[in-house]
């Protein structure tokens, strides 16, 4: 996803199936969808392509233009947001509840716009319904579109048509790999006002209702060169908390935004220190082989003193013994201390992934470890130690060629990865070694 792509926004009032069209024409579920309305609160992108042409597809919250305030005002805002950055808009409508004021004047709106607009009639279940699209002819916006977002009725011919409108390709640079970075952690520590903070625009919904974000909102943006994703993720509450059906889809969602991030960055409320569920968190990062950084946020409201500062971080890293690699950074997303910090944390976390060891120093570093540390017997069993070898990066990922590898204890590859870390930090990221059985010539 980059800039040099087209943008084409999904707008409309709530509940007409804007997420189900997002998801139909991406031939993916994304977003999350519900028969309720509210589901959808952020701005999500992703990249569509259709024809041989790719552009970035918007899906937003519900456009509400009477709403002056809280939660419904700022998801009003992105939607807004969404219809400036757009190339080309669909604004779709319900063919089943018709024409009403809320379309009219969200079609005001969009006249004012200036872009281009598709007038797509959802919920045509079928060719006899298709007559069901002509009372929105008195939108003024063009020939209204029947469709299906549901059973995929005509969205194949919506895509044709949005292809069609597209603006020409013109000569984009060479696309490369953006950093992906997943904003992780508990319900209201600050996960939106961090992304906002490090974007220095409100790009994402921020609200002190737990809850806000419930989708994984992907941003693309750079920084000294390099092109970055972030992509705030929904609070995960522990399992037995999480009730609704949304909730639990977000959760998945997020754990599925840290399988597919590069790093993630653990944002804790700087108050109430580490938590249960900031550990189990953390967890999954490490387990998932991720970058990791954590964040203490909310630093404005902690007064500390230097011996209390001191007790409060050796606190935290024992809670989180299990990933001590992780860089730790204070800072508030209030006011934006430590958050240039954060990002030039960021590219020393992808440098340190892709780091890799010279063969004659992991030689000479296994040399030395037999030398002084032999590996015991396990079961009355021992084993020769052939070779140490990286065998992959992002996370570095090392092979200990082993005579016999069961006969290798879990705490002497241990050993092994302490020794590859006083070679090279590897900050920020865990990194991965395992026994071996040496290939027979």
């Amino acid at each position: 996803m980059d800039g040099t792509k087209p943008k084409v926004a999904i707008v409309g009032r709530p509940n007409v199936g804007k997420s189900t069209l997002f998801n139909r024409l991406l031939g993916r579920r994304l977003a999350i969808v519900k028969d309720e309305p509210g589901i959808t609160r952020d701005r999500l992108h992703s990249t569509c392509e259709w024809a041989g042409r790719e552009f970035i597809l918007i899906d937003t919250g519900g456009l509400q233009p009477a709403a002056s305030e809280g939660l419904a005002h700022a998801v009003e805002k992105q939607a807004r947001l969404a219809i400036a950055e757009a190339d080309l808009i669909v604004f779709l409508v319900d063919g089943k509840s018709g024409l009403t004021p809320a379309d009219s004047e969200v079609a005001d709106l969009l006249r004012r716009s200036n872009k281009p607009v598709l007038v797509a009639v959802n919920k045509v279940d079928n060719v006899k319904q298709e007559g069901r699209a002509l009372e929105f002819y008195r939108l003024g916006l063009g020939d209204p579109f029947p469709l299906s977002a549901l059973n995929g009725l005509n969205t194949g011919d919506l895509l044709d048509k949005i292809v069609a409108l597209l603006p020409d390709k013109g000569t984009a640079p060479q696309e490369t790999e953006a950093l992906r970075v997943a904003i992780i952690g508990r319900p209201n520590v600050g996960k939106s006002s961090l992304v906002n903070a490090i974007l220095g625009a409100e790009r994402v919904v921020v609200s002190p209702v737990p809850g806000t974000t419930r989708d994984a909102v992907d941003t693309p943006f750079s920084f000294q060169g390099q092109a970055l994703v972030l992509v705030d993720t929904a609070g995960l509450r522990r399992g037995a908390r999480v009730r609704e059906a949304a909730e639990h889809y977000s959760a998945l969602r997020t754990r599925r935004a840290i399988a597919d991030a590069h790093i993630a960055v653990l944002v804790l409320d700087g108050p109430e220190g580490v938590r249960e569920q900031d550990q189990r968190i953390a967890g999954y990062a490490h387990e998932a082989g991720r970058g990791l950084i954590v964040v203490v946020n909310k630093w404005d409201l902690m007064k500390l003193s230097p011996p209390a500062l001191k007790e409060y971080t050796e606190v935290l890293r024992a809670r989180l013994s299990f990933c001590l690699y992780a860089p730790l950074l204070f800072l508030s997303a209030l006011t934006g201390r430590h958050v240039n910090r954060l990002l030039e944390t960021i590219l020393e976390v992808k440098t340190a992934q892709n780091h890799v060891l010279p063969s004659a120093n992991l030689a000479a570093l296994l040399a030395d470890l037999l030398a002084f540390s032999p590996p015991p017997q396990v079961h009355g069993r021992s084993t020769r130690l052939h070779e140490l070898k990286q065998t992959g990066i992002r996370p570095p990922r090392f092979a200990l060629v082993a005579g016999d590898p069961e006969a290798v204890h879990f705490s002497y590859l241990r050993r092994v990865e302490n020794r590859i870390r006083e070679a090279y930090p590897y900050t920020g990221t865990p990194i991965q070694v395992v026994a071996v059985r040496r290939e027979r010539k």
